[in-house]
């Protein structure tokens, strides 16, 4: 009887199906993380192009598919580990509250388990279209405060230029003809995620060259920042120079993205005349000759066994924690006792600051000798995603507010009391008829921080190993004419005299 030799091809298929299915199991144990990436690309249009990324991937992949076939298959233990690892650092960006670390971990692992299942050598052949995959995480919004306040730099320099006189507070400025702000949408990151995540595809594709392609992702980034400056300086411009009528409401955004189009395209224009056109490898007759256990899947099996014992604990240890560290206690606040002549006052502002799903949240005023200080404390227990101490949504004022504008903001070395000097955060606000000058910063384990990266560890690592991982936000304001300054000595001495009376409010507040 003849036996016919194992088609090395259709067995290289069942590795392959072996892989999606263990990635598929990756998807589904960690679905609820999987499933915040979705809905962060159905609510903003920033991150709208997160569809496309696993199509996109795909098609890559499916391109390389020859090479892939014609790889060798050998199961990695090294990955494994590295998988392990990776879940480590999942679970405490979940713990912290971190929840493009949670993305990012669970996009990296899609890699980790192919170098796993099918060893470095197949992975490296398709290493370009798993890292792609890394564009579908929602990353960047922390750029958003930097882009804006350059934009506003390039803008009010090019007026300034132009010949154009310019008043400016923050990233509000005003010209004879009218009034600007560069609010969020104006920040230009919607450009730069889009200019980025095309460039560093065309590259891909259109150089073989690392120096040119990276140059060229180096480019995408740095050409949408400088465009975007340019986009905001015409849209000024045409606006003045037709008396107001012109690049405003919906003319603004077209305007915008007929710019970034046409700027896009003279880039990849520029960028064609050193392309490389990209040949695949010839792959050699015999690559996909039988081997002697060519048919032989346990390997595979078994290193898909050891994937999932390198994934399932962490996502089961979150679980638990979330299950046991849930904390229905009432509590009552108490107010702190006014010291050294301050009294507790009428509200002098109709402002408060944005803290969102806080455990509890107090506000009183104080005033002495004409002076008028206000506190506003904010308590988190039992931290969770969207409602923990450090979210981006926590702001002194939210963008686009009917009343209230930033006009400024930056850091100020206060000492604290029982503390070395704290970097607090000192924010200038206006409305209409009042100026305020706030200083913020948080308490946790009766220490005073103001690093959001040192705090988000710090409180991770209590949740991981049991412990509470409480925080409070503390809030000090009073209203300023002119010169901060003088607003400034009136806060410091509040906390001087008051600090120690807030603290024992606190700290009877939360004891229980």
């Amino acid at each position: 009887m003849i036996q016919t030799a194992p088609d090395p091809a259709s067995y290289k298929r069942r590795v392959l199906w072996l892989t999606l299915g263990a990635i598929g199991a990756l998807l589904l144990i960690y679905w609820q993380t999987a499933a915040s990436i979705v809905a962060i690309w159905e609510r903003s249009e920033t991150f709208a192009h997160g569809f496309v990324i696993f199509p996109i991937s795909a098609y890559l992949i499916w391109r390389r598919r020859a090479s892939l076939l014609a790889a060798e298959y050998k199961p990695d233990w090294r990955a494994a580990l590295l998988l392990a690892l990776l879940g480590m650092g999942w679970l405490l960006a979940r713990a912290g509250g971190v929840l493009v670390f949670e993305q990012f971990a669970l996009v990296a692992a899609i890699a980790l388990i192919v170098w796993a299942m099918l060893g470095w050598r197949a992975m490296s052949t398709i290493l370009f279209p798993l890292a792609f995959l890394l564009f579908a995480v929602p990353f960047g919004e922390f750029l958003i405060p930097p882009l804006m306040n350059f934009t506003a730099d390039f803008v009010v320099n090019a007026l300034q230029l132009t010949g154009i006189p310019v008043y400016r507070e923050g990233t509000f400025f005003t010209i004879p003809s009218g009034q600007w702000s560069v609010v969020e949408g104006c920040s230009g990151l919607r450009y730069l995620i889009a200019s980025f995540t095309l460039g560093t595809l065309y590259a891909y594709l259109t150089y073989r060259s690392a120096k040119r392609r990276v140059i060229f992702s180096l480019l995408a980034i740095l050409v949408p920042i400088i465009a975007n400056g340019l986009r905001a300086y015409m849209i000024v411009m045409i606006a003045h120079l037709s008396d107001m009528r012109l690049a405003l409401g919906v003319d603004h955004l077209i305007y915008g993205w007929v710019f970034f189009g046409f700027v896009m395209l003279l880039l990849f224009w520029i960028g064609a005349f050193w392309r490389e056109d990209v040949a695949e490898t010839p792959i050699q007759q015999n690559a996909l000759a039988p081997a002697k256990e060519s048919s032989n899947l346990t390997p595979f099996i078994k290193a898909m066994l050891l994937v999932f014992i390198a994934t399932l604990p962490w996502s089961f240890y979150a679980q638990y924690l979330d299950a046991h560290t849930a904390d229905k206690t009432t509590l009552a606040t108490v107010q702190p006792v006014p010291l050294n002549g301050w009294q507790q006052a009428d509200p002098f502002t109709s402002w408060q600051p944005q803290y969102i799903n806080p455990t509890l949240q107090w506000q009183q005023a104080y005033r002495r000798n004409g002076q008028v200080v206000g506190v506003f404390i904010t308590y988190y227990r039992t931290q969770q995603q969207g409602a923990e101490l450090n979210n981006s949504q926590n702001v002194m004022i939210r963008q686009k507010h009917p009343i209230w504008s930033d006009v400024g903001e930056s850091e100020r070395p206060v000492a604290l009391r029982n503390t070395a000097t704290v970097a607090v955060t000192q924010t200038l606000l206006k409305s209409s008829n009042q100026r305020l000058l706030t200083w913020d910063w948080d308490r946790i384990d009766k220490r005073y921080m103001n690093n959001v990266y040192s705090e988000k560890v710090l409180l991770a690592f209590k949740k991981v190993f049991g412990m509470r991982d409480d925080g409070t936000a503390i809030v000090v304001f009073t209203p300023y004419e002119g010169d901060p300054q003088q607003a400034a000595l009136v806060l410091e001495a509040f906390i001087a005299d008051m600090l120690p009376a807030i603290e024992t409010s606190i700290d009877q507040t939360i004891q229980h």
